[in-house]
């Protein structure tokens, strides 16, 4: 988990291979903190190791954007960008955090205030 998040903020690692080797490590899901540079990852069995992140000099909007976000997702997508752009991207759009459901094949963004946009992992629905 440690190593997964070093090589997401240096942009080392792309998204569906942070999947794989989670999933691989029995990570149940994820949330990163985007405001305190920290993310979260959970097993099944109720335990959950707290991994800090490279914390990213941008200030969250106070207005959620579901457009802004779906545009960096798509950004991100397509390897226009790196994870720590994403995240500026993100916080510009309001976005404070992020859930990651594994076993779910999702994604659920929410800003300060509660809105949310969810991005299903390509292929899924």
């Amino acid at each position: 988990m440690v190593e997964v998040t070093r090589a997401s903020d240096a942009s080392s690692i792309s998204f569906p291979r942070v999947v794989e080797t989670l999933i691989e490590a029995g990570v149940e899901r994820y949330h990163a903190d985007l405001v305190r540079a920290e993310k979260t990852y959970y097993l099944p069995n109720g335990e959950s190791t707290l991994v800090r992140t490279e914390h990213v000099a941008a200030p969250a909007a106070l207005a959620f954007s579901a457009a802004g976000v779906e545009a960096a997702v798509r950004a991100s997508q397509a390897g226009q960008i790196d994870y720590p752009e994403f995240c500026r991207r993100a916080l510009a759009a309001g976005c404070i955090a992020y859930l990651v459901s594994l076993t779910g094949r999702r994604v659920l963004y929410y800003g300060r205030t509660g809105e949310t946009h969810v991005e299903h992992f390509p292929g899924a629905r």
